[in-house]
């Protein structure tokens, strides 16, 4: 179970995250607030670089991705004390939760296959949603 929240972290190496994501609070994840505040549609990815389930997952999340460039795609090294995935109640990595005006409107944990996210992505990705009719 080295993919639970209550692993030890990992030496050195963070879940890569994009210089422009969110502002981050003093342990280098994004501040709850600003993720609120946020109004475009957004994936927070919670996970950890040692973690079996997050690689095996990346070509997945990237495919269904590469159709919604509008989304913003946050990636958040979670662990222990780690206050973001706390306020989300993360348990399992990855989970991945899709966020439209900031309100969480669907979460995965652990995805297998491309569609379901590709689903959820389609449900706050309003903009391409509008562009498919």
């Amino acid at each position: 179970a080295a993919c639970r929240v209550d692993s030890a972290e990992p030496e050195g190496g963070r879940f890569a995250m994009s210089p422009a994501d969110a502002t981050r609070d003093p342990a280098g994840e994004p501040a709850r607030d600003e993720i609120d505040a946020m109004r475009a549609p957004a994936v927070i990815e919670f996970g950890a670089v040692h973690c079996g389930h997050c690689r095996a997952a990346q070509p997945l999340i990237a495919q269904a991705l590469a159709q919604h460039p509008g989304v913003r795609h946050i990636k958040v090294e979670d662990g222990p004390g780690r206050r973001l995935g706390r306020s989300f109640r993360v348990k399992l990595w990855p989970t991945l939760i899709f966020l439209r005006q900031g309100s969480e409107v669907a979460r995965l944990v652990r995805p297998s296959d491309a569609q379901p996210i590709e689903q959820a992505l389609r449900e706050i990705d309003v903009v391409a949603t509008k562009g498919d009719s």
